[in-house]
């Protein structure tokens, strides 16, 4: 992976509800295969997530930055798999990300590089079909019409996610 701890700390602290809420730099819990599993501390409580970068990046562009897929518990807000997708460029506005694990297909909603599920009932099945599946296809276009498609890998899925639940008393 070319996940650096350094990346993960800023993206961590961006990825916060509340730019004043104090979060601690995150420790990993472990390497599971495609995936690593991280804890932190946000505002007093603990978060925890699990990462992984793509294995195949496909597109016509010139630049782009770090591509993220995570898991993300928040026991204190009663908040437990959430899929977000940090694509490495600004979304085109208004667009939707296609996700497709086995034979299931999930739409994103964008904001600026992001993408998450719209409610929480997707949420629960894209995480379900994450430690199902063999591979995820994520599928976007960004402001400038750039048409990307990236292919993550699934070992280990299902023990990092067995780590952030165990770590997060879910």
């Amino acid at each position: 992976m070319r996940l650096t701890f350094k990346k993960l700390f800023v993206f961590s602290v961006a990825f916060t509800v509340s730019v004043f809420a104090q979060a601690s730099e995150p420790t990993k819990i472990g390497d599971h295969g495609d995936w690593t599993s991280y804890v932190f501390t946000e505002g007093g409580n603990k978060v925890c997530y699990m990462v992984s970068q793509p294995k195949k990046e496909e597109g016509n562009y010139t630049q782009r930055g770090d591509v993220f897929a995570l898991i993300t518990h928040r026991p204190a807000e009663n908040s437990k798999d959430v899929f977000s997708y940090i694509s490495g460029y600004i979304y085109e506005s208004g667009s939707e990300v296609n996700v497709k694990i086995g034979d299931q297909s999930f739409k994103l909603f964008t904001q600026k590089d992001s993408a998450w599920a719209t409610d929480d009932a997707t949420d629960a099945k894209i995480a379900d079909a994450v430690r199902r599946g063999s591979s995820i296809v994520v599928k976007g276009v960004s402001s400038r019409g750039t048409k990307t498609t990236d292919t993550f890998g699934l070992s280990g899925s299902s023990a990092a996610h067995a780590a952030i639940s165990t770590e997060c008393g879910i």
